[in-house]
């Protein structure tokens, strides 16, 4: 089966090629769907993802809910891993540790960068951040992924 970077890179230059790209996220995980996420990059090394504010992910207060941002961050980290790694490995994700900033309202956009060189058998943690569209952090999250050799 072709990664995400594969399938991003065929789909996307095409004709509402980010829209079904987007859909098929949720298609082949479920829960992911909920937030309807939207990638606008993805690449080696780095995932961008939006997901914007709507009523169905808000909590009592009116704000986006604090899952919802944690399921952002593990989309695009685990997006950014699975884009960058070597075809014979597999990942997981194994541990989040979260920080909430500041109160999550309209749409907001994680990223995911890192040095492609961290990717290596064993525990790899990576960092997310995740902004509104006044460009200040709301959220941030250090993702543990264990990478190891596929079963041949």
């Amino acid at each position: 089966m072709a990664n995400f970077l594969e399938i991003y890179n065929r789909v996307t230059h095409l004709p509402f090629g980010n829209y079904f790209f987007d859909k098929g996220v949720g298609i082949v995980a479920p829960f992911f769907g909920k937030i309807r996420p939207n990638v606008l990059e993805l690449k080696p090394s780095l995932c961008v993802v939006k997901m914007r504010d709507r009523w169905g992910i808000r909590n009592h207060i009116g704000t986006i809910n604090a899952g919802a941002m944690c399921t952002l961050a593990e989309l695009t980290a685990g997006m950014a891993v699975d884009a960058t790694i070597p075809n014979h490995f597999r990942w997981i994700p194994k541990k989040m540790t979260v920080a909430y900033l500041a109160k999550g309202k309209g749409t907001l956009e994680a990223v995911c960068s890192f040095d492609k060189n961290l990717i290596q058998e064993g525990d790899v943690m990576l960092p997310v951040s995740i902004k509104n569209t006044e460009g200040k952090e709301v959220f941030t999250a250090e993702i543990t992924f264990h990478i190891s050799r596929k079963k041949t």
